[in-house]
């Protein structure tokens, strides 16, 4: 019986981390499990396309774009939305100064704003935004490929901003003399900062497998909701150079943890679909049937989300 392979990132508020953690998930999942780290999502589907993985944590933007080049991966339950934030230096104003996100960025033309990679979620949303509210080529993107670049170079002062998950803010806060400066529940509600991907072939030959993956996986963001205290506690001591309060200042951002897909978080993924190809992300429409597959997480998770109802 041959070991499952899923892909992560750094981002350590994913359930990944937990599951990571817990010396029993091998057990209880039935399987040994290799987990392999990446930079963005992008990467992800890349990895996906060469037939490397089975499973994998990843933003909903770029599973689309990999969706639409014929990558033969599937959405089969959700993890966290709302998971974009914008930071910047402390003397830029913020909310509720500045009541909307766009006279948010406005304050930064002639400035450089510092992004995970081209087709990241985060990535998705500044360019459309920018786009938007008429402010495209008036402000300076950098694409970083791993997230931790961002916080070095806003401590360098060679981007003033950052636009990236509650970690990254944190980092910013606590190194680079940045704050929070938009809640990240109004920069765009419900987009989904990460699912749960399947390639097509593991899911149709490994079914129980997948559904015992679903089935933990939503065990872990339950602890991540209602005890961020000892989730804090148990990813500091996994990862090992986190501390509690890092983590728990991370966890409390954007508390939107659950596996359900719900109207909502399919909702907000089928409007990234017509902004990737306007901004020409993608060549062509992708349905949602194309995209999401709600058949295990019904049965695993057939109770009202907790998105909101944390």
């Amino acid at each position: 019986m041959r070991k499952i392979v899923i892909g992560h990132l750094s981002t350590f508020y994913h359930t990944s981390t937990v599951l990571m953690a817990d010396r029993d998930f091998p057990e209880q999942l039935g399987r040994d499990v290799e987990w392999r780290l990446f930079g963005t999502g992008p990467a992800i589907v890349d990895a996906f396309d060469r037939k490397e993985l089975d499973l994998a944590y990843i933003g909903l933007p770029p599973a689309v774009i990999g969706i639409s080049r014929g990558v033969e991966i599937v959405c089969i339950a959700g993890g966290h939305i709302e998971g974009t934030v914008i930071s910047g230096k402390k003397t830029f104003r913020g909310f509720p100064e500045i009541g909307d996100f766009g006279g948010i960025l406005e304050q930064f033309r002639g400035f450089r704003i510092g992004v995970p990679g081209k087709g990241s979620i985060h990535d998705v949303i500044l360019s459309e935004s920018l786009e938007r509210f008429h402010l495209k080529g008036e402000i300076g993107v950098i694409n970083f490929r791993w997230a931790d670049e961002i916080t070095e170079a806003a401590a360098k002062e060679e981007v003033v901003c950052a636009v990236g998950t509650p970690a990254l803010a944190v980092a910013l806060n606590r190194y680079a003399e940045g704050k929070v400066l938009f809640p990240p529940s109004r920069i765009w509600p419900n987009n989904p900062s990460y699912g749960i991907l399947a390639d097509r072939n593991f899911l149709q030959e490994e079914k129980e497998t997948a559904e015992k993956f679903l089935g933990l996986h939503e065990e872990a963001a339950a602890f991540l909701r209602n005890s961020p205290e000892k989730a804090a506690k148990a990813i500091s001591g996994y990862v090992g150079f986190i501390g509690e309060d890092f983590v728990l200042e991370t966890l409390k951002i954007s508390p939107k943890y659950c596996s359900a897909l719900t109207k909502a978080y399919i909702g907000s993924t089928m409007e990234f679909v017509g902004i990737l190809r306007r901004l020409g992300y993608i060549d062509r429409d992708v349905s949602e049937e194309e995209i999401f597959d709600t058949s295990l997480i019904a049965e695993v998770h057939p109770s009202e989300a907790h998105y909101e109802n944390p």
